[in-house]
């Protein structure tokens, strides 16, 4: 193992054992070093590494902390790499999104409240066919949000939303091109709020995952 990557181990260590607790001060530098056997160069370019991937919050001046450890701050290095794929590679985080949100779905059922459901039948009236196109996809991804949201699991609406960037492009790019893909993508929203306010998991998992499928056939074909 190189030494960086030991010294990044040791740290995770601490932080797993909760030696290190979110929002807590690391020691001094020298200190630290010699307590978990480092250099302090490679202790340093450990806490640079970890500070990257906003484990660890680097405060000139004041000294380095743990940050709160949250699955989106976590998550944020993921959204980057997500954002500068390309067209060929969208249909791989499709699939993703197809294995994840349909389970976020049926998680929704069993977990939203009566009053999370009035408001999604609300969002859903408040767009028609007249509509433009880019309102008709911030209340595709708005309604979407909500749900996933409403699955109570942080975990997973932080990596749907890390998602939400190269298959927002696919879904504008059906939107403009494909006849009949809003009177579609709207029918099969009001599908899965159905089975969810009826506490249908099953029935609101499959709409889900028919939903997000249609879409990445659809875009297999165009590319």
């Amino acid at each position: 193992m190189a030494v960086t990557d030991e010294a990044i181990e040791k740290i995770k260590e601490m932080i797993v054992s909760g030696s290190l607790l979110p929002g807590q001060r690391l020691p001094r530098e020298v200190d630290l070093a010699a307590q978990l056997g480092l250099s302090r160069n490679s202790l340093r370019e450990a806490v640079k590494a970890l500070s990257l991937i906003r484990v660890l919050d680097v405060r000139q001046g004041d000294g380095t902390y743990v940050t709160s450890l949250e699955p989106s701050l976590l998550l944020d290095a993921l959204s980057f790499i997500v954002d500068v794929h390309h067209d060929a590679t969208v249909l791989e985080f499709f699939e993703v999104r197809r294995f994840l949100e349909p389970q976020a779905v049926a998680l929704a059922a069993t977990r939203i409240g009566d009053d999370e459901v009035a408001a999604l039948r609300e969002h859903l009236s408040l767009v028609s066919a007249d509509s433009t196109s880019e309102e008709l996809v911030a209340s595709d991804l708005e309604f979407h949000r909500r749900i996933v949201v409403a699955s109570g699991n942080s975990v997973l609406c932080s990596l749907l939303e890390s998602l939400a960037g190269p298959t927002m492009r696919g879904r504008i790019w059906r939107g403009l091109t494909q006849e009949g893909a809003w009177e579609r993508t709207h029918a099969e929203h009001h599908a899965i709020l159905d089975a969810i306010a009826d506490r249908q998991p099953d029935v609101a998992r499959a709409w889900a995952e028919v939903h997000v499928a249609g879409v990445e056939q659809w875009l297999r074909k165009a590319l």
